[in-house]
């Protein structure tokens, strides 16, 4: 039986996530959530199991799932995580290929102030 969608990027996040360092207070995770009406990002403790810090298009009050939103979106998330005092971070892709979308927003977090 063929995987669905959803499934076979589970399984891709399982593997980026074996591969990655769990998100520590001191490094913690960049997760990256995408769905069809918006991008989600969250500034993760493992360690606690606690988000420091979140943004994402519904937050900031965008409309639609574009570029442009994901850069915004991106620069949000590297404020919140400064103002809560972070700043390294594991980026987490979330099973999602590192293009478009998701390169444009941790290269906007980076610009930002994020180091990862």
């Amino acid at each position: 039986m063929a995987k669905t969608l959803k499934q076979r990027r589970q399984t891709k996040h399982l593997r980026v996530r074996s591969k990655i360092s769990a998100g520590t207070l001191a490094r913690p995770r960049l997760n990256i959530f995408k769905s069809n009406t918006g991008i989600y990002a969250q500034i993760i403790d493992d360690d606690k199991g606690i988000t420091i810090a979140s943004a994402s298009t519904q937050t900031l009050k965008l409309k639609g799932n574009n570029i442009e939103n994901a850069i915004k979106v991106g620069q949000a998330i590297a404020e919140n995580g400064k103002n809560q005092g972070v700043k390294a971070v594991v980026f987490d892709r979330g099973g999602y290929i590192y293009h478009g979308k998701v390169k444009a927003l941790a290269d906007a977090a980076r610009k930002s102030g994020l180091e990862f």
